[in-house]
């Protein structure tokens, strides 16, 4: 299992999950609007969740439904930065569905 950030990162991008991740599996570039967890690297330990001011962070078996776009564009993002920037944009600007 992994932990999954959702759509409250975006345009918030707090960095706290990144400053108490043992693993510094969670990542982010200049010009992303939200931070994304590798989920080959994590280990579960939790430590993210409480660390987001905006609750952001779930563990992967408990994403709100309406979040679960965000399971597969955390892990793309190490695949197809681009690609995960598109649908990040998309949820923000209301163009994509994330139920």
């Amino acid at each position: 299992m992994t932990y999954v950030i959702a759509s409250a990162c975006i345009d918030v991008m707090d960095k706290s999950c990144i400053e108490v991740c043992p693993v510094d599996c969670i990542l982010v570039e200049d010009e992303d609007r939200m931070c994304f967890i590798e989920p080959n690297d994590c280990i579960d330990c939790g430590v993210c969740e409480p660390a987001c001011p905006v609750g952001a962070i779930f563990p992967e078996r408990e994403v709100p439904s309406e979040a679960q776009d965000f399971t597969e564009i955390n892990a793309l993002w190490f695949s197809d930065k681009e690609a995960a920037r598109a649908r990040v944009d998309a949820v923000a600007d209301g163009g994509l569905s994330i139920t």
